[in-house]
């Protein structure tokens, strides 16, 4: 069985979330999109960590569902099912390692509530957790993944987003050039990298390093309608379907079929530029100015596809696919398409309206923008949208 799983996005209790995220409403568009296992997110929060703790309960195979008091009985019969919750978390780790500011974000996943709690009992020595549900921690990423091991074997740490300049392990600007700079004796314990939506899998696999890591994406949702926008699919038996099950398949790459994508030219740390001066250059143009800002000489933020080409194997032009590579599916959010046809904003009635009438119809999002044909389609929207969505 395939099924797809986003297990990194954040709670109301993080900056710049919507107030929506809660474990009734995050549950709720699981299922509108299509997803069987869903991160909780933002697990280090006191807050969150005891709403979690009322409203989920555990599955006996280390992921959890919610609790039936919790379920509101508003999803359209054809978008409703099975939804399992992964303990899940993101921290962000600021300090100084061989002469340079590094700031790294990573995602943290533990299979029940006691070693969730002893990773937060051991953070909340080192940092204020109740300040943000992604707390700023001065702790080396090396020590951050230590922490997770001692609180549990099967407590995983994968570095968040990958290639962001500014908070991704391999980020031009606070990163490291490899893993094993980063975690040196420990990067074997480093069995998969987010890449983030301004790099596809393309790109990572001019990486020599990660041949045997798994390549993840996730949202990093800030609000529901962005749960699914990058996602991972996996191939396992639904009656097995498990905490560990998932967590072997990222170590071992086996029963990962692969991703969801957003085109990384979308992402807007694809390209090397300078936002204030709506300065956007490929790596090449960017090297001909030094990666300074033709407009007003101020550094660029050296972007993702820059950083990648800096990084990559000369023998590994973009092209190149390893033996073991998986398969993914590139997308645009069917909320998008809808918005960008009907020249309004993603959030607007009318664009909600189509959303919630084409999932209403079809079962979920992702069944729309992976499964449904031209004809069926033709049934319940116009021929512009049809066209628009395959």
């Amino acid at each position: 069985m395939r099924f797809i799983a986003d297990l990194h996005i954040h709670s109301k209790y993080s900056r710049a979330t919507s107030r929506e995220m809660s474990p009734e409403s995050i549950w709720k568009w699981a299922q509108l999109k299509g997803i069987t296992v869903i991160g909780t997110g933002d697990f280090t929060h006191p807050k969150w960590f005891q709403e979690l703790n009322e409203k989920i309960a555990p599955a006996g195979s280390g992921l959890f569902k919610l609790k039936k008091e919790f379920q509101k009985d508003d999803i359209p019969d054809s978008c409703k099912g099975d939804v399992s919750f992964l303990l899940s978390a993101e921290i962000s780790c600021i300090y100084s390692k061989n002469g340079k500011t590094r700031k790294i974000h990573s995602i943290i996943f533990a299979p029940d509530f006691k070693d969730a709690a002893r990773i937060n009992a051991s953070l909340a020595k080192i940092g204020n957790l109740a300040a943000d549900g992604r707390p700023i921690l001065g702790l080396d990423a090396k020590e951050l993944l230590k922490i997770v091991l001692d609180a549990s074997p099967d407590a995983m740490l994968v570095p968040a987003h990958a290639w962001t300049p500014h908070f991704g392990i391999y980020g031009s600007a606070s990163g490291f050039d490899s893993i094993k700079e980063s975690f040196a004796g420990l990067s074997n314990y480093i069995y998969g990298i987010e890449t983030g939506i301004s790099s596809d899998p393309w790109m990572n696999w001019q990486i020599p390093e990660l041949d045997n890591r798994s390549i993840l994406s996730f949202s990093d949702a800030h609000s529901l309608p962005k749960m699914g926008r990058e996602a991972t699919v996996f191939s396992l038996q639904k009656e097995i379907l498990s905490y560990i099950q998932l967590i072997k398949a990222i170590r071992t790459g086996e029963q990962l079929w692969g991703t969801i994508e957003v085109n990384p030219n979308l992402g807007k740390y694809h390209a090397t530029g300078h936002r204030n001066c709506k300065v956007c250059l490929s790596p090449a143009d960017a090297l001909k100015v030094n990666n300074i800002c033709p407009q007003c000489r101020s550094k660029l933020t050296v972007g993702v596809d820059q950083r990648i080409e800096a990084l990559a194997d000369p023998d590994r032009p973009l092209g190149f696919k390893p033996k073991n590579a998986k398969a993914f599916a590139s997308l645009i959010p069917l909320s998008e398409l809808i918005a960008s046809l009907f020249g309004k904003a993603v959030a607007s009635k009318a664009v909600f309206a189509e959303y919630y009438k084409l999932i209403k119809a079809f079962g979920s999002e992702f069944n729309i923008l992976l499964s449904a044909s031209q004809s069926e389609l033709e049934k319940y929207t116009t021929s512009q949208l049809v066209d628009v969505i395959l």
